[in-house]
């Protein structure tokens, strides 16, 4: 497990990034905790999958997520381009149902920079942009002694500055609110009591 979390996350403000895996809703509205404001999420209407913002309430106020049912990933592109550049949100996340072509990638992070806001978008595994300037893989991991529901794998799988890694972290509800923090844990397997939990 690489050591220290903090310079890798939150992710660089005025880029965009992806993430991708079972995991990566639990990644979007961490990230948004960790920033200020309200956020715009972007998803195509037609999905069978709803969002729940209070699904997310033990991480995120329901009330700062606003979001965007469009018709398909060409608005999905449009209306994120747009909030990007315009600077009055923090985090724009679009859930992206098609590979992301490199044009379209980089009008993303060019947005992204005029606006000093960052871009979120949620891929399927293999259809990220090479424009992206980090890709997350997330995952949920199973909790041996049932206690938590929020801990994660997150993998570092692909970092324009060069540097990779892997972490388990999980949300504190405890403590959020003061330190909008996540907790880097030990992996399951190698914490305190594991053997025995498992065997």
């Amino acid at each position: 497990m690489s050591a220290d979390l903090a310079p890798h996350f939150p992710p660089r403000r005025a880029r965009v990034h992806e993430a991708c895996g079972p995991g990566m809703t639990g990644f979007a509205a961490m990230l948004a905790a960790q920033l200020e404001g309200p956020v715009l999420w972007i998803r195509e209407y037609w999905r069978p999958e709803a969002l729940n913002p209070l699904g997310l309430s033990d991480i995120l106020d329901p009330s700062r997520l606003l979001v965007a049912q469009v018709k398909d990933q060409t608005d999905a592109l449009a209306v994120a381009e747009e909030a990007l550049r315009d600077g009055s949100l923090k985090l724009v996340v679009a859930e992206l149902g098609e590979p992301l072509g490199l044009t379209p990638g980089r009008r993303l992070q060019l947005a992204a920079k005029d606006g000093r806001s960052t871009g979120l978008c949620l891929i399927s595994e293999g259809n990220g942009s090479n424009a992206a300037e980090t890709r997350w893989r997330c995952t949920p991991t199973f909790d041996p002694e049932g206690l938590d529901s929020t801990l994660q794998h997150w993998d570092l799988i692909k970092n324009k500055s060069g540097t990779l890694g892997f972490w388990h972290v999980r949300w504190d509800r405890e403590a959020h609110r003061e330190t909008h923090r996540l907790r880097v844990v030990s992996a399951p397997g190698e914490r305190p009591g594991a053997a025995h939990a498992t065997g």
